[in-house]
């Protein structure tokens, strides 16, 4: 038989939590087609991969890629780190459906300026991202606060029941269109003065479609389980399954309690599906926030629109050179982007190894100093977590980022290496891969990852960058397609 490609004596990690063995991997067009000890004489090419390991592409559910996956479809800082699908839309932030009349809100600026939401129904996102044919698979949820601004006048309040049905109307067609699902964002302003109710009305919509709900809790901080609570009586009464994006114990008051935490969903997941995320740093990011300013850890300032000048600094430095205190400082800052070392190491451990936790980087690709984790969140779980710290083997390393990430997901065919699935994979040292990204130079492509395939096509080596870009958006399974069959583009 004739193969288009075999990726020859890897160690594969298949993405199931099973122990590797070594074999050879063909593939013809976008699909895995023959694992075994195969014949490649008559082969087109063929990939010495003995000493690496071949994994399944790794699969990033907790993104804020939505408008740069179109505006930069290269999507570098993806996947040069081995990320070969996105998911986008968290935190209640999505870039479609959205209608902006005026500038995003807090926190909708994380994706952009008010010329980047341009998508008024979650079919035209589709489009644009098929047009733009990024590197990377993209699949998408829909924002809760992106809903929240197309038909209220006003964040701060809650949502009268027209405005409810307005919103519920726009995720149903969206649902319609392959949308996975819906994300809330609760803790931000924008969002925070929605009652319970609300967000269980919009999680019907979900229920006849077998779609998910993730959410940024109403607070990671001390009321962390009752925050966790009132998730898992949406999720119970909408019959929906639940994620909670990037658990942590934020606060030096909350440090310690990710066993109080982690004991919660374990309870709770005897009675209905649940799940979580999670990025392995220490420190968290977003916008700049008044409540969460403190002299308890340090808060680094990434961008600031009045003040661009003052970026790239400690909150702290920035307060003494001004002679003002740290929360003048910050409204003197605002608009403005954050990173807070805010969690305890022992924490961000816990969480990584609890078994259905999965990886997400959280990445801003928007911020001129990102937090480390747009670059390097993957390969520091390999890397640091897994090799170093010996927090867990590889193949569970693994999985949680690819086999854990697509059932949860039901991204149909991805996460997984078997004959008849997609050929999204990922060739690496398991020696040599780390990641380079630090806080101080965050914008450093990971080690050890040597080649890359999305839909079967190489799409980045180490020594050439980005080869071709190859993603497709993957929609909600069991919809109906929104445009037709994508080219492949190379670039």
């Amino acid at each position: 038989m004739r193969y288009e490609s075999v990726i020859k004596g890897a160690t594969i990690i298949d993405g199931q939590n099973q122990p590797p063995f070594v074999a050879d991997v063909a593939l013809a067009g976008d699909e895995i087609v023959a694992i075994g000890q195969l014949d490649t004489s008559n082969t087109g090419k063929v990939f010495d991969a003995h000493g690496l390991v071949l994994s399944p592409g790794f699969i990033d559910v907790h993104t804020h890629d939505d408008t740069n996956v179109i505006r930069m479809p290269e999507c570098v800082p993806k996947i040069s780190q081995g990320v070969t699908t996105t998911i986008v839309g968290n935190c209640g932030i999505s870039a479609s459906p959205a209608v902006l009349k005026t500038a995003p809100p807090d926190p909708m600026n994380l994706l952009g300026e008010q010329k980047d939401f341009k998508y008024p129904t979650f079919a035209s996102y589709v489009e644009a991202v098929s047009h733009a044919q990024p590197a990377v698979n993209v699949a998408a949820l829909v924002g809760h606060t992106t809903l929240r601004n197309n038909v209220m006048d006003d964040l701060y309040r809650t949502a009268t029941p027209d405005e409810i049905e307005a919103m519920r109307k726009a995720l149903r067609q969206a649902l319609h269109e392959g949308a996975l699902g819906l994300s809330t964002g609760l803790a931000y302003a924008s969002a925070n003065s929605c009652e319970e109710s609300e967000v269980l009305a919009l999680t019907q919509e979900l229920t006849q479609v077998n779609a998910i709900y993730t959410t940024h809790l109403r607070t990671e901080f001390e009321g962390i389980l009752g925050a966790m609570d009132e998730a898992f009586r949406v999720g119970m009464a909408a019959k929906v399954p639940v994620v909670i994006s990037h658990l942590k114990c934020a606060g030096a008051g909350n440090w310690g309690r990710t066993t109080e935490v982690l004991g919660k969903i374990e309870q709770v997941r005897q009675q209905q599906e649940v799940g979580c995320d999670c990025y392995p740093y220490s420190a968290s990011s977003s916008t700049l926030d008044l409540n969460q300013v403190t002299d308890e850890y340090p808060i680094f300032i990434t961008w600031s629109d009045p003040h661009p000048e003052l970026a790239g600094q400690m909150l702290s430095t920035i307060a003494s050179d001004l002679n003002l205190s740290l929360l003048e400082t910050a409204k003197k800052l605002q608009p403005a982007g954050a990173v807070y070392h805010n969690m305890d190491a022992q924490d961000v451990e816990r969480v990584l190894q609890y078994p259905l936790t999965m990886i997400g980087s959280d990445g801003l690709p928007n911020d001129p100093h990102p937090h480390p984790r747009l670059w390097g969140a993957f390969p520091r779980v390999l890397g640091y977590y897994c090799r170093e710290r010996n927090l867990f083997p590889l193949t569970t390393a693994i999985h949680k980022m690819t086999g854990l990430s697509a059932g949860r997901f039901n991204l149909t065919k991805r996460g997984e290496i078997k004959v008849g699935y997609f050929a999204d994979l990922v060739l690496f040292n398991p020696d040599e891969i780390s990641d380079s990204a630090s806080f101080h130079q965050p914008k450093q492509v990971a080690k050890g990852i040597q080649t890359v395939w999305v839909n079967g096509k190489i799409s980045y080596q180490l020594s050439k960058g980005v080869q071709g870009r190859h993603g497709r958006f993957l929609r909600r399974k069991f919809t109906e397609p929104v445009s037709n069959q994508i080219m492949e583009i190379n670039s």
